[in-house]
């Protein structure tokens, strides 16, 4: 664990939220015997009703909060993908619908509904699945204030459909699911977990013998592929012990859409690899990281509930699984060639060079979008259908299913 940066001092106020979620965790270790896997604490300080990080009242997206997505960057991001949205509507069914997962401010809901307003081609409903009632309140604030008049088109659920035609769509959703942490020590597996040790939480490893995680890690064994000197994966010196995720949560979302899906696509997009570059031998490390105030750390221990906890997607893992629940990927791609291939650039012309007060923020934002040392190529977009034969435009050239 790399030393803390000089983070800033929370106020009274956040200290007092986060000694109260601590509280909670040490209630669940001492029920659970003393030990908790990190799953189970990544979800609770996460999580936790009205007191985890996603549940509480604390500002996350932005200046103001501890990170920021591509809706808040440019308002391109959204009017881009409102184009793939719009093939998808058009492609699933005259009464296709959107469903967004963890919409966050609404920002991305409004520009979506803005543009294909603009294109003739709304959903009759925009579903947002939601768990944070906060999030939810500004999401309609949002909606009231600056589009009153599709307010009534937004639906907020609290489960998933039984059954849903259109395009179901999660950006950065992915990332924020919690993980299980396995440590390979050779022939031996472990599951790390977490303990209280000197009134503080601190790590533990348990072996791991047994059951689907049990499985999974067998079967990856990064440590052995380094071991063989595996010159294809670029190995380096010997690992003694490699660290990394299992995403269990999201193998089960993918079957979870699938089993809803009954025609149309789904988008998900978010930062990550395919598995070979993701359990690399060079990332021994894994990929867990912590973002407060726009600081990023990987002590997951700081202040729980005021910071989040992320770590990449394993994109493969996540195909295996919707492709095993029926699904057909539909393209695998960078940020940076779905949105060329949507038209950004197009958008961006739309907004005269001599307009210099807005043009040129724009080609700042875009640069941000598609930048390969921004967000352009760690983050990908990869798309599953039923029922829909067409290409999607966003997947038109850089086709990177092979990483899969």
């Amino acid at each position: 664990m790399q030393p803390l940066p000089a983070l800033p001092i929370p106020s009274e106020a956040a200290l007092r939220h986060s000694r109260a979620l601590k509280e909670l965790i040490h209630a669940e270790l001492a029920a659970a015997g003393g030990w908790i896997s990190f799953e189970h604490y990544m979800r609770l300080v996460l999580y936790a009703p009205g007191m985890g990080y996603y549940s509480g009242g604390a500002a996350k997206f932005g200046e103001a909060g501890d990170f920021v997505t591509a809706p808040e960057i440019s308002a391109l991001f959204g009017r881009t993908l409102a184009r793939q949205a719009a093939q998808v509507l058009e492609l699933a069914d005259d009464h296709a619908d959107i469903l967004e997962f963890g919409a966050g401010t609404g920002k991305l809901a409004l520009d979506l509904l803005l543009e294909l307003e603009k294109l003739g081609s709304l959903p009759r409903r925009y579903f947002i699945l939601e768990v944070s009632a906060e999030l939810q309140q500004r999401q309609r604030e949002l909606f009231e204030r600056v589009a009153p008049h599709l307010a009534p088109r937004v639906v907020w659920l609290e489960h998933l459909p039984s059954a849903f035609d259109g395009l179901i769509l999660a950006n950065e959703v992915l990332d924020a699911m919690p993980v299980h942490l396995v440590a390979w020590h050779g022939a031996d597996l472990f599951e790390r977990g977490v303990m209280i040790k000197g009134g503080d939480f601190a790590w533990s490893d348990r072996p791991l013998v047994e059951g689907v995680l049990f499985e999974i890690a067998r079967e990856l064994n990064p440590q052995a592929d380094a071991a063989s000197g595996d010159v294809s994966r670029g190995v380096g010196d010997d690992i003694s012990e490699y660290v990394s995720e299992i995403n269990l949560s999201a193998r089960h979302f993918m079957h979870s859409l699938a089993a809803v899906l009954q025609r149309g696509a789904i988008i998900l997009i978010d930062y990550g690899f395919g598995r070979n570059e993701y359990y690399h031998p060079q990332r021994a490390c894994g990929t867990l990281m912590c973002h407060y105030r726009h600081l990023a750390h990987d002590d997951p221990f700081y202040l729980p509930g005021l910071q989040d906890i992320t770590s990449h997607v394993d994109f493969s893992s996540v195909a295996s699984a919707a492709i095993g629940s029926g699904l057909e990927l539909r393209g695998y791609t960078t940020q940076a060639y779905f949105l060329i291939n949507c038209g950004v650039t197009e958008i961006l012309a739309q907004t005269r060079v001599e307009n210099t007060r807005d043009y040129l923020p724009l080609t700042n934002q875009l640069q941000k979008l598609v930048s390969p040392a921004e967000m352009g190529e760690l983050f990908k977009v990869i798309a599953f259908g039923k029922h829909i034969q067409q290409p999607l435009i966003g997947f038109g050239s850089g086709d990177k299913s092979r990483m899969l």
